[in-house]
């Protein structure tokens, strides 16, 4: 394959011919069933002659896109190299498929035979370019068909055109040779009289070919060409007519009235007028050129026989087979002027439909006109109801959105209003019940649900370790407690008594401010109470695990609990009871910083007998060094006024957060120096000065060595507490007014709220669960960036949980 000036040539079969000892014939075919004829006539015509090769020419458009499934295609520039390569491959193998039964026609005579493959958009040009490439002498063509309704040249034509002068080229038409193009040589040579006699006597079918000779030969170079290039049947019967006018001079009349008549007849007397006034004037304009045309021919015609005439004599030996030929030539005339003006009739009535369809498609436009401008006017009409009907629809949803909020938040306050008067009526019931009812309020556990809810007492659930028992941290039953494991190994009927005391003691009593025991096993003697979530007062005093310190009026409204707790137990009836264990240790605090006393292991009570004094003997004086009482050491009687001493040393450790050994005399000494700010608890806040000095001097009094200069806690002690924890409410009432609104990051960004359970999204966003959840049922976006989420799992924030819940809780306990 070879590409040169544009054309791509593929050769198949023969790779070299050799112009010495074999002529080469080429023959053009484009592949379509007419080719047949013309390589069968090139066989016929040549192998004869002796020894020759043909080359088949093919020319197959230029390549410039690739097909597509969906029928378009796309252009060689945007396709892989290699797909073009396999395309232009399987273009050429059905090519060669198409040609092969050619090239079988040129096998089986056992002749050497070429097919070559032209690329190029110009079939001419490619055709050209060959021819001179190979030099070669002889082509045969197909002719093309001709009517006098043609225009311009056709292939057959341009192809004559554009072959070199060296390449004598044969014109052939369904297996007879219509036309030849001689060489050069051939004109100006011997050979030319030869092929002259061949196409003169094919093209006029007539006997007189020797005369026809003649007269071509004394024609010039130029005028032979004309005649020879593409000679159609009209221009051979008026050589015919030409023929016998010369050869009969009196039957020139006959044929000026066949040429008057073809005048008449296709001149249809319309007028300029007419024909620009006529839709179809294009038509018309079309019919009277080709008229003219007709008639110049004609006269050209007869003025060349005339001449042809009047140099060569006429024969006066005809035969009646001539007059044959001229009268069958006459009817053929006859017969073309007929269906000419069968033609002009079917155009005249088709002019005449047409004008009718267009004033009935006119007078149809008008009315669709009319009725697309009703259509119109009826749309505005619909556009302007539509429009009122929205506005009307717009106010009438915003006037019930309006109703229906006001109806939601109706029903929120009717709800909210309902669920504190629930919880106030629970808590009330709740207070009554437990100052009222003495039956068995605690329930039973078994050793197994202690030791599986502790997970076998692991040590990451222990959350404190006293003198008699380890307190863990634990779920029963669906409920956070706090489980207390005694020491003792006793079980059955030798629980320790410890366990007894503290099992008899809180079955039987209930106090706002006094530990609630929720069940006991029995078997191994354990303790079931509620959970703490602050854990002791010793731990928030000392700031335990950097816990955020207790003010000042939370300290106020704390001492004031612990002692009508105190009150509480040294009124209780029918036997008063005796903590002797009172210690910040022993005081634990909830989520809101409500105290409660517990540990009441050691307590004792008195019965009706010592009431009287209020004094009672213990054998074993038990407690905590320096919360014990100092005559309760020495003497062994214990008192109710052996928990003012304790009570009054809970109080120095709220004042000032220190260590209780010797705070009394470091408290007093400073009152005496009047610099009692240095030793108070400065992260407290700002003390109120009077209030904490009475509050210290009422403490120093619990301390006193000797019992009977200690104060009354129900005379004495709870009406001061009680003065002072009004000052602290009006404290806390004023810091909760001023307190900062929360940290950003605790509110929830689509409830813009503090957030309840925060869990992170798969955007890296912390929600609030219940809000993420619904807004997860529909949607599968971010609420905070609009992209997809790749999965909907919530992964739980429990440090932020703990940061909002320590926010609460001092939260609460301020208020």
């Amino acid at each position: 394959m070879e590409e040169k000036d544009g054309v791509v040539t593929k050769v198949e079969g023969l790779s070299a011919l050799n112009p010495l000892n074999s002529s080469t014939i080429a023959v053009a075919i484009n592949g379509k069933k007419k080719s047949k004829y013309v390589v069968s006539w090139a066989l016929d015509k040549f192998v004869p002659e002796g020894k020759v090769c043909f080359k088949l020419l093919h020319v197959r458009p230029c390549i410039t896109g690739v097909p597509t499934p969906m029928g378009n295609s796309i252009p060689i520039s945007q396709v892989r190299d290699d797909v073009v390569a396999a395309f232009r491959k399987d273009v050429e193998w059905q090519t060669s498929e198409k040609l092969h039964p050619y090239k079988m026609l040129c096998t089986r005579l056992k002749v050497q035979v070429e097919v070559v493959q032209l690329e190029s958009d110009d079939i001419v040009e490619a055709i050209a370019h060959e021819v001179s490439k190979l030099n070669i002498i002889k082509l045969v063509i197909g002719a093309s068909s001709w009517s006098i309704f043609s225009r311009g040249q056709s292939l057959s034509s341009r192809i004559s055109d554009s072959i070199p002068s060296f390449c004598t080229i044969y014109a052939v038409s369904r297996g007879k040779l219509l036309s030849i193009r001689p060489s050069n040589s051939e004109i100006n040579g011997s050979s030319w009289t030869e092929d002259s006699n061949t196409s003169c006597s094919i093209s006029t079918s007539t006997g007189h070919s020797s005369s026809l000779l003649t007269e071509k030969s004394d024609l010039d170079s130029s005028s032979s060409y004309s005649q020879f290039r593409s000679p159609s049947l009209p221009i051979q019967r008026f050589q015919a007519l030409s023929n016998i006018n010369q050869n009969f001079p009196h039957r020139r009349a006959i044929s000026n009235e066949i040429i008057h008549h073809k005048n008449y007849s296709l001149d249809f007397g319309d007028s300029e007028d007419d024909v620009s006034s006529c839709p179809q004037r294009s038509f018309l304009r079309e019919r009277n050129n080709l008229a003219s045309s007709f008639r110049s021919l004609v006269t050209d015609f007869y003025t060349m026989a005339d001449d042809q005439a009047s140099t060569s004599g006429a024969p006066t030996d005809l035969s009646l087979r001539n007059e044959v030929d001229i009268n069958f030539e006459l009817e053929k005339l006859r017969t073309e002027l007929r269906h000419t003006q069968g033609m002009y009739a079917v155009a005249q009535t088709e002019v005449l439909d047409a004008s009718r369809k267009m004033n009935e498609l006119q007078n149809r436009r008008l009315e669709e006109e009319i009725k697309l401008q009703e259509i119109s006017l009826k749309e505005e009409e619909a556009k302007d109801l539509v429009r009122k009907e929205k506005e009307e629809y717009k106010a009438a949803k915003r006037e019930a959105d309006y109703v229906k909020d006001c109806a939601e938040r109706e029903a929120a306050l009717r709800k909210e209003a309902e669920l504190l008067a629930l919880r106030e009526a629970k808590e009330k019931d709740k207070l009554e019940n437990a100052l009222t009812d003495q039956a068995h309020q605690y329930q039973e556990f078994t050793w197994e649900e202690i030791v599986s809810s502790t997970s076998s007492f692991a040590e990451n659930l222990k959350i404190g370790v006293g003198a008699y028992g380890t307190v863990y941290k634990c779920s029963l039953r669906h409920t956070t407690v706090a489980v207390k494991v005694l020491h003792s190994k006793s079980k059955g009927s030798d629980l320790t008594k410890q366990f007894q005391q503290e099992l008899k003691i809180l079955s039987k009593i209930r106090h706002p401010h006094l530990l609630i025991l929720l069940g006991v096993c029995p078997d191994r003697g354990c303790l079931v109470y509620e959970f703490m979530e602050n854990g002791s007062l010793e731990e928030r005093l000392f700031r335990k695990h950097d816990t955020p310190p207790i003010p000042w009026f939370d300290r106020y409204r704390i001492a004031w609990e612990v002692a009508s707790a105190l009150a509480f137990l040294h009124n209780s009836k029918p036997d008063p009871i005796i903590h002797r264990d009172l210690k910040p240790a022993n005081i634990l605090l909830d989520r809101n910083f409500v105290s409660k006393i517990g540990d009441v292991g050691l307590s004792t009570m008195i019965n009706s007998d010592a009431a009287l004094s209020t004094i009672y003997r213990d054998t074993g004086p038990v407690g905590t060094l320096c919360y014990i009482d100092p005559e309760y050491q020495r003497t062994g009687m214990i008192s109710p006024k052996s928990d003012v001493y304790a009570f009054g040393m809970v109080l120095l450790q709220l004042l000032t957060a220190k260590a209780p050994m010797g705070l009394p005399h470091i408290v007093e000494t400073a009152i005496d120096k009047d610099s009692l700010t240095k030793v108070l608890d400065s992260k407290a806040g700002e003390w109120p000065l009077e209030e904490t000095k009475k509050l210290a001097a009422l403490a120093l009094k619990c301390t006193e060595i000797c019992r009977r200069d200690r104060p009354d806690l129900k005379e004495e002690i709870l009406p001061a507490l009680e003065k002072l924890k009004e000052v602290a409410n009006k404290a806390r009432d004023s810091a909760s007014t001023t307190r900062p609104p929360p940290p950003t990051y605790y509110l929830c960004p689509l409830l813009k709220d503090v957030m309840e359970e925060p869990c992170v999204a798969a955007d890296g966003y912390t929600y609030d669960r219940k809000a993420i959840e619904t807004w997860l049922k529909d949607n599968d976006i971010s609420p905070m960036t609009n992209l997809p989420l790749p999965h909907k799992n919530l992964l739980p924030n429990y440090a932020l949980l703990s940061a909002i819940l320590d926010w609460k809780s001092r939260k609460a306990g301020n208020i």
